[in-house]
């Protein structure tokens, strides 16, 4: 059973007073549209303001990468894509690869005191500001700019849009700084709260009130950007159960050279260290954060109905300490971190790759399973249902029936040819998802529909301010700060 015998390789709460004073600030004064109208025209954004029938509005439809004139994009990110290691951190990373091919200037503002920090991605400045630690997951870091370093740097590069990151703090200084700068803003929304608080929050009631408090703060930070960014297609229907107004989807990339079937050639090493030596054994894979929303206590069913299994867990996180006491006495082996080649051998050596988490906004981990031609078995919830086509690139099991689980597992360990012809269908499918497709979609229609959104809240607002001033006087300027290097 073991991958010698089955080759698979076909090619290679101050943070409300800040989103308070955002949220006072959408009603004061943005301009008069003639002033507008001109200081868009010197910003080169009146040419990427087209009618919405040309912007792309077919996700289907990509247009070319350079189609519309540069921007100075600001991607203000928390924690830092650099040195904390997630699925989204690629994403930034390809994004920020293919905004410079495109012809865009770029900045990143992000927290991070590690010693092995860049100085900047590709040639692109990356200015560090103060940040703190969660307590229970040191290993995050977030922050409030107290010290208004990001609005500094801001001020420095004068971007024509704003990209923000939530959850988490950063987004609400930033939702502020658009304001007074009277900057478009995207947010994009990459981890679900809701569903996190009803994880981590374990007293009855208290959980209730935790969700409903995420229920609420979730589309009302959304709400505040110019356009928001789901990671799913399921994602974006629950922010718009939510209340949220203006989503989009942003798409799914993954590079299929880095994760690919071809690093299973000579791979026998590998295999060695993540089966504990037996070579050829049905192996498992887990690869992802060891946190209790990813459920992962749950692949402990899945040994005991497949005794001959081996499992291999990748990652780190707070309840690293308790799975391990969960799969003691089990054939599982915990690798710790992997990056780079060792992380793209790991996936390759795998038969089967394990995911019971119900929380994934879209599952990067699948993603790379599927490219390196490795089927899944994934919990039917979140942005995972809409990656793997169940019984064609893998299986879906019902969330948190360990017995479906298992059956699902063992059908594709005891079918050599059914794994196989789930792989190659799998790796087929992720050909397609480009990252340079899915940044194109962004910088030439999601990026452009936030400036025409903003550029219509300004119209709207001089429209408003004629209605309540009779005698003509102009409408006052934009609350923009001048700009300099001086402080604020």
């Amino acid at each position: 059973l073991g991958k010698a015998a089955m080759p698979r390789c076909r090619s290679l709460s101050s943070g409300m007073v800040l989103l308070a004073a955002a949220h006072g600030l959408r009603v004061s004064p943005m301009g008069a549209l003639a002033s507008s109208s001109s200081r868009l025209a010197a910003g080169g954004i009146t040419a990427r303001l087209t009618d919405t029938a040309s912007l792309a509005s077919d996700p289907d439809e990509i247009p070319p990468l350079t189609q519309k004139p540069g921007r100075k994009v600001a991607l203000l990110v928390e924690p830092t894509p650099f040195t904390h290691v997630s699925g989204y951190s690629n994403r930034f990373k390809e994004m920020l690869r293919y905004l410079k091919a495109g012809g865009d200037t770029m900045e990143v503002i992000t927290p991070d005191d590690t010693a092995d920090r860049p100085s900047d991605f590709l040639g692109i400045p990356i200015t560090y500001v103060p940040g703190f630690r969660l307590f229970l997951y040191d290993q995050v870091q977030l922050t409030f700019d107290i010290g208004s370093q990001a609005l500094k740097a801001l001020r420095r590069f004068e971007p024509t849009i704003i990209h923000a990151v939530t959850p988490g703090f950063f987004v609400m200084p930033a939702i502020l700084y658009s304001r007074l700068l009277n900057v478009p803003l995207v947010i994009s929304y990459h981890t679900h709260l809701p569903a996190y608080a009803e994880k981590y929050v374990t007293v009855p009631g208290l959980r209730e009130i935790c969700v409903g408090v995420c229920n609420w703060i979730v589309p009302t930070v959304l709400n505040f950007a110019d356009l928001a960014l789901a990671t799913s297609p399921q994602l974006k229907e629950q922010l718009e159960e939510l209340g949220s107004k203006k989503v989009d989807v942003w798409r799914k990339g993954i590079d299929t050279n880095v994760f690919n079937p071809a690093f299973n050639i000579d791979n026998e090493q590998m295999r060695a260290r993540l089966t504990g030596g037996a070579v050829d054994a049905p192996l498992l894979l887990y690869v992802g954060r060891l946190g209790a929303e990813k459920n992962v206590a749950l692949i402990r069913g899945v040994l005991d109905a497949i005794p001959d299994a081996r499992l291999a867990i990748v990652g780190c996180g707070p309840a690293e300490a308790d799975l391990r006491r969960t799969f003691e006495g089990t054939n599982t082996v915990f690798m710790g971190l992997m990056q780079g080649e060792e992380l793209s051998r790991a996936y390759a050596a795998a038969d089967v790759f394990v995911m019971p988490s119900e929380s994934e906004t879209l599952g990067f981990v699948v993603l790379e399973s599927m490219a390196s031609q490795v089927p899944a078995v994934c919990a039917a919830a979140g942005g995972l249902v809409n990656l793997v086509r169940d019984g064609q690139t893998g299986f879906f099991f019902e969330p948190g029936n360990v017995d479906d689980f298992a059956a699902k597992v063992k059908r594709l360990v005891e079918d050599a040819a059914l794994r196989q012809q789930m792989g190659e269908a799998g790796r087929d499918e992720t050909l397609n998802w480009d990252w340079r497709a899915a940044t194109s979609v962004l910088r030439n229609y999601q990026y452009t529909l936030a400036e025409q959104r903003h550029a219509e809240r300004q119209a709207a607002w001089a429209s408003k301010w004629s209605w309540y001033n009779p005698f003509g006087t102009p409408a006052p300027p934009a609350p923009r700060l001048a700009y300099n290097t001086t402080g604020v």
